[in-house]
């Protein structure tokens, strides 16, 4: 039953506490199990744990059992990450960077968890929740001995109702089984709660989880919010509700508000509230400006707010033409995107927040406009930071398959992440080449593009494609044909095919290795520059010429933005990493990333490579390397000219100098305005150089800070060969939480679960990763090495 109420915004002043979304990071207890040999996990299948509700038989899932020995941590934790490296000729094994995860690793592939925590008995009326944003993998959950569900998904997360479980005012225990003997993909994946875990108290009449549905008609500074809200009953009688919204600007300045619907909800009942808002002089969400408003809808029961969602919500427009490429706002705009795992260095899966917006800034900076989920759901923060930032994101489903399990994942994703206004097109799969260009494949990519429109009408999808001309199949009725590589099919496709937009999902796929300048296929190094692809790839000069150049090309992006844990190509053992990306697995920029600066950003760009420290080769060629913007360029040795070349527009240029030690320098002329550079040949290293990514940390116990790490000689000049190993002490109320350098072969640790944090430098840069304490004052890093002026970094938390 609907009806309508005039409120104003006064009414709201009543709002009570809920509902509460807590953090539930803190104080788990962690063990790992055995996959083969039930007697060392825990007698999980030797107990009949499933005879009777509640029922725990002396194993891990009962609350009395004695967790006191287990480590002690928070989550996010990727237990993976922590492992040693293990050589093996198992494809999975190789694949997921050498770690010995799954079904050959049987005593290091189940990790258990144990919270203890507690409920109030004034809050017994109330609804409870637990919700994990990511468990890797196959993972089940109980509270109090009862069996709550069971998560296949890797990626996505679940959500259990605790409220007729839990023992108000007493010890509650949850615990969760992760079993990731079985991957979901062929690339480094973690192992673990690895991302957030919430408690969620409600009201028993509330929103349900992901049930607001925010979209807009957007025409000029004109528009036209409507907002669905999905409201359910769980209490034991019919209830009587209104539902109301308003929109606020970013500060929450309330600018306008629907009419109030009164509904009544019998018990169990669920029903969707559909209500609508204008607005005048809305501010567009764009790249440039990521403006987010806030959509706050609110349930009232008896005058006071029993339940609110806040939902940031950016007003753009988009279109995809198949003749004119792409369009934000009304304003064409090429897709300069990046494909990226979830990983970092030294963390593995389990990234805080603050690395996830690290990241989006480093990938931003080289002008870098659209992300990839490859191939996978991403952790919400990511999202959220794309949003803010200003990056487009194409959010990717796991697996072209329609049947309950994936359908429900898909129907999981698209509510979970539909109101995100840098999400501009989903993907349904990628490469499924065993389908791909079958009739199973086209009914399944039908079913799956079925669920996406009644979902979300509003946006359209792809699919990555890795076949050249290839149209039966899923082609045939994808809307936006994605490509995988094989860049020159584009033309001819794009002529039997005008009406059908197209957009390069895998492009690019270079290797290198960065400081490398000699191919090495003892260490696993390849050169660091464009000049090396897998056959079925391509270098990043050859994609973008093409895609710049065509204007039925909406962009392309490249594999990958930072290079990523496991799938080494195009080596195997040492590499424990890929060679892909444009910046290494810390972020430090490679020599490609500069080629993609020059072309993808109107910023001032002259980058000379190689280093000038050459000793041993005096008197032999150096292969030298111009990436610029700029009209023409002339390249001086110690002052003397080595002669001026015209920039190639979306290209490079090259001389071939004869190495001398001192100065390698380079004028270049941009529109007539004067741009330098300059590589020198340096002494030795002198001194450690420690900078973190920012001076002030919140002293939450979540945020973190990125210290890079380089070495200078005494002149203060950056020396890039140097390797020497560094020693990292924390100080104050923060901790390590991981190390790495960049190198695809290193096997040093990332984590040190006794304290002694160290790292080798490789090729004269490592990176040190600090997560706040919860105490105001000083934290950071006291840096030493052998032979070298220490240094000592400091940040802020407050």
């Amino acid at each position: 039953m609907l009806g309508f109420l005039t409120l104003t915004f006064n009414s709201f002043a009543q709002q009570n506490t809920l509902p509460k979304k807590i953090n539930f990071d803190e104080d788990w207890r962690f063990s790992l199990g055995n996959a083969s040999n039930p007697s060392k996990d825990f007698n999980y299948k030797i107990a009949n744990i499933f005879s009777k509700s509640g029922k725990a038989d002396s194993t891990a899932i009962d609350g009395k059992f004695d967790d006191s020995k287990w480590r002690k941590l928070a989550v996010p934790h990727d237990w993976a990450v922590e492992l040693p490296f293990a050589k093996s000729a198992n494809a999975d094994v190789m694949a997921h960077g050498y770690k010995p995860i799954g079904g050959l690793f049987p005593e290091t592939s189940i990790g258990w968890y144990r919270k203890h925590f507690s409920v109030s008995k004034a809050d017994s009326g109330q609804r409870f929740q637990i919700q994990f944003d990511g468990v890797f993998r196959d993972a089940e959950f109980w509270v109090n001995g009862f069996y709550l569900g069971n998560n296949k998904s890797g990626y996505l997360g679940a959500s259990y109702d605790l409220t007729d479980y839990l023992n108000f005012g007493k010890d509650n225990v949850i615990v969760v089984r992760a079993d990731a003997s079985q991957s979901e993909g062929w690339f480094y994946e973690g192992a673990g709660i690895y991302r957030h875990v919430w408690l969620k108290q409600k009201s028993n009449s509330h929103i349900a989880d992901n049930g607001v549905f925010v979209h807009a008609e957007v025409n000029k500074n004109q528009a036209n919010v409507t907002i669905e809200t999905t409201v359910e009953n769980k209490n034991l009688n019919e209830d009587e509700l209104q539902v109301y919204s308003y929109v606020a600007d970013r500060n929450g300045k309330k600018l306008n508000k629907s009419t109030s619907t009164a509904i009544k909800l019998a018990v169990n009942e669920s029903t969707v509230v559909k209500q609508s808002i204008a607005l005048n002089d809305v501010k567009l969400w764009d790249l440039d400006n990521p403006y987010l408003y806030k959509v706050v809808s609110l349930i009232m029961s008896k005058g006071k707010v029993v339940d609110s969602v806040i939902t940031r919500y950016g007003f753009r427009t988009i279109l995809m033409d198949a003749e004119k490429g792409f369009f934000l706002n009304g304003k064409h705009l090429k897709i300069q995107g990046t494909n990226n795992h979830q990983d970092h260095a030294g963390l593995g899966s389990a990234l805080p927040d603050a690395i996830q917006y690290y990241r989006i800034g480093l990938l931003k900076a080289f002008g870098a406009n659209a992300y990839r989920t490859s191939h996978n759901a991403a952790t919400p923060e990511l999202l959220e930071a794309c949003d803010s930032l200003g990056m487009l994101v194409l959010n990717e489903q796991r697996l072209l398959n329609s049947s309950p399990e994936y359908i429900e994942q898909f129907e999981r994703l698209i509510k979970r992440d539909r109101n995100h206004p840098s999400i501009f097109l989903w993907s349904i799969g990628n490469e499924e080449g065993m389908i791909q260009k079958t009739s199973v494949g086209k009914r399944i990519a039908q079913t799956l593009l079925a669920k996406q429109v009644e979902l979300d009408p509003y946006r359209t999808s792809t699919y990555a494609a890795d076949l050249a001309t290839e149209f039966n199949g899923v082609n045939e009725v994808i809307p936006v044909r994605g490509f995988n590589y094989r860049q020159f099919a584009f033309g001819d496709y794009h002529k039997e095919h005008p009406k059908q937009p197209l957009i390069g999902t895998e492009m690019g796929s270079t290797v290198t290795t960065r400081g490398i300048y000699v191919k090495d296929s003892i260490a696993g190094y390849v050169p660091d520059q464009d000049i090396t692809a897998p056959w079925w790839a391509s270098k990043a000069e050859t994609w973008w010429k093409l895609a710049a150049e065509n204007p039925y090309w909406m962009g392309g992006f490249i594999w990958t933005g930072f290079d990523y844990r496991g799938e080494p190509t195009p080596y195997e053992w040492p590499n424990i990493n890929s060679h892909f990306g444009v910046m290494d697995v810390c972020g430090f920029p490679k020599n490609i990333y500069y080629y993609y600066q020059s072309w993808f950003t109107d910023q001032d760009v002259l980058h000379l490579s190689p280093h000038w420290n050459w000793k041993g080769k005096e008197g032999k060629a150096i292969d030298v390397w111009v990436n610029t913007n700029a009209d023409n360029v002339e390249l001086f040795l110690n002052g003397k000219s080595l002669g001026k070349k015209v920039m190639p527009r979306n290209s490079h240029l090259q001389w071939s100098v004869i190495y001398k030690p001192g100065t390698l320098s380079a004028i270049a002329y941009k529109n007539g305005k004067k741009l330098t550079a300059k590589v020198e040949t340096t002494a030795e290293a002198y001194k450690i150089i420690a900078t973190p990514n920012k001076t002030i940390v919140m002293a939450d116990g979540q945020d973190a800070v990125v210290v890079n790490i380089s070495v200078v000689d005494r002149r203060g000049r950056t020396v890039p060969t140097d390797n020497h190993l560094i020693h990292f002490i924390p100080i104050g109320d923060g901790k390590i939480i991981g190390v790495g350098n960049g190198d695809p072969s290193s096997h040093e640790a990332d984590k040190f679960l006794n304290g002694d944090w160290q790292r080798s430098l490789f090729n004269g840069h490592a990176q040190v990763i600090i997560q706040a304490g919860k105490t105001n004052g000083k934290i950071g890093l006291a840096v030493t090495a052998d032979g070298l002026e220490p240094a000592q970094v400091e940040v802020t938390a407050k």
